[in-house]
Order: structure tokens, then C-alpha cells, then sequence
């Protein structure tokens, strides 16, 4: 397994408060999944005899995920999330775990929605996870969360988040990643993801002008390890 599946698993394939409301709205599918990384909510719906295509532009993740889905209903599909065509359209399409907030502002939101709204079935629902409102802290003056830890092959991984910062119009989750190997020798290094600030009306706004209507909000409660999220819903 490659360690960018590992980090990925790690990091982000824990999460299941969501799960309930993706296969709520999932119904009988088919379902395209935008973002699907090695298949958290894929393989979920997937077990459920929901045919999923999962939409990622890293063909490692999506390696891992058809690895996994050998014998379920998984289709996958490596493009760029701003700028593809599959000449199909879904009842239903998924945006989940802040998809939406990685797209690098307005411009490639917009481009995004019309990608999404082109593949959605009239009448469809699409529905986008939001993350609530970070709260910034420094590892200098706040105590960082609980580490993500991993055991894998006997190599132990480390991944723990140690700042949220401010630039503006965005937040920067800084993550210290920790490696140790068989032989208990450490290697360590930085990982950075950057979340564009994104209000629920904002990007209601923005996908009236892609055609969308706006649907009523889902709230996903925060826990003790992970922020909530407002859920926008979207109709064709």
C-alpha cells in the first residue's frame, strides 16, 4: 500500500458521522461521488447494492479504491472535478468531506457546479458538505488535538494536526506526519491542506448561476475528533 493511500485513510477514511445522510439521499442510485478518494463513502454505498462512480484526479487513491471494490457496484473516473464530461447524468451527486472548499475560490467553484449540474438528472439532488467554522489555534500557545495513529506492514504512522491559520481567504490545517519504521528509525514532515472560506448562502448564490435551486440545509453535529459540517442541498 503506498503511503499517500496510507496518509489518506488515516486522515479522512475514519469519518462515518455523514454516512447516514449519503445513504439517505443515495436511495437506489446510481450515485457519482465527487472527490471519492479511495472510496470512504463509495465502498459504503457501494455494500448497499448502490451503483457508485467515484470521481477523484489522483489515480492512487482511485487505484486503492477499485482494489477494494471488487465485487461491488464501483465504477471510477480520474479527472479533475472541475472539468469533466462522462456523458451521463445521476439522480444523485455527492460532494462530501469539504470537496467543494479545495477548488481554489470562486473560478473553479463555478466551473465545479456546471461540471455537476451537466451530470445531474433533472429533478436530481446534489448535495455538498461544508465544514463549520474553524477556530484557529498555534501549536505555540494551544495544545494540538489527539494524533491519527496507524499501524501498517509494521511501520507505524503519526498524523496530527497542529494549527489552523488564517490567509484570508482561507484556513490552512497544518498536520505534523510521523513515520516509524520497523527498525524504530522516525522520519517527519509538514502537510498543509487549504480550505476556501465558503459560506452556505455564498455558495447557494453561486450555483443559482449554474442552474441549481436551493433545497433546505442538513446539519452533520460536530463530535470530540471532527467539526460538523452544513450539507447544501441543490436541485436541478
Amino acid at each position: 500500500m503506498s503511503v499517500e493511500v496510507v496518509w489518506h485513510d488515516l486522515e479522512c477514511g475514519g469519518y462515518a458521522e455523514d454516512l447516514a445522510l449519503w445513504r439517505e439521499l443515495a436511495g437506489a442510485g446510481p450515485v457519482l461521488d465527487l472527490g471519492c478518494g479511495t472510496g470512504r463513502v463509495a465502498l459504503d454505498l457501494a455494500a448497499r447494492g448502490v451503483l457508485v462512480v467515484g470521481l477523484d484526479h489522483d489515480p492512487v487513491l482511485l487505484a486503492a479504491l477499485a482494489a477494494r471494490a471488487q465485487g461491488l457496484p464501483v465504477e471510477t473516473v480520474c479527472a479533475d472535478a472541475r472539468a469533466f464530461d462522462l456523458g451521463r447524468r445521476f439522480p444523485v451527486v455527492l460532494a462530501p468531506m469539504q470537496t467543494v472548499q479545495l477548488l481554489g475560490g470562486p473560478e473553479g467553484r463555478g466551473r465545479f457546479l456546471g461540471c455537476a449540474r451537466r451530470h445531474l438528472e433533472p429533478g436530481g439532488v446534489f448535495a455538498l458538505a461544508l465544514a463549520d467554522a474553524l477556530e484557529g489555534f498555534d501549536e505555540s500557545t494551544a495544545t494540538p488535538p489527539m494524533p491519527d495513529m496507524r499501524e501498517q506492514d509494521g511501520i507505524v504512522y503519526f498524523s496530527q494536526p497542529v494549527a489552523v491559520k488564517d490567509e484570508g481567504e482561507r484556513v490552512a490545517i497544518h498536520r505534523v506526519r510521523e513515520i516509524v519504521d520497523r527498525d524504530g528509525a522516525r522520519t517527519s514532515g509538514r502537510d498543509v491542506v487549504r480550505l476556501d472560506r465558503l459560506e452556505p448562502a455564498e455558495l447557494e448564490t453561486e450555483a443559482a448561476a449554474a442552474g441549481f435551486r436551493a433545497l433546505e440545509r442538513r446539519l452533520i453535529p460536530p463530535t470530540d475528533e471532527f467539526v460538523g459540517s452544513v450539507v447544501v442541498m441543490l436541485g436541478g
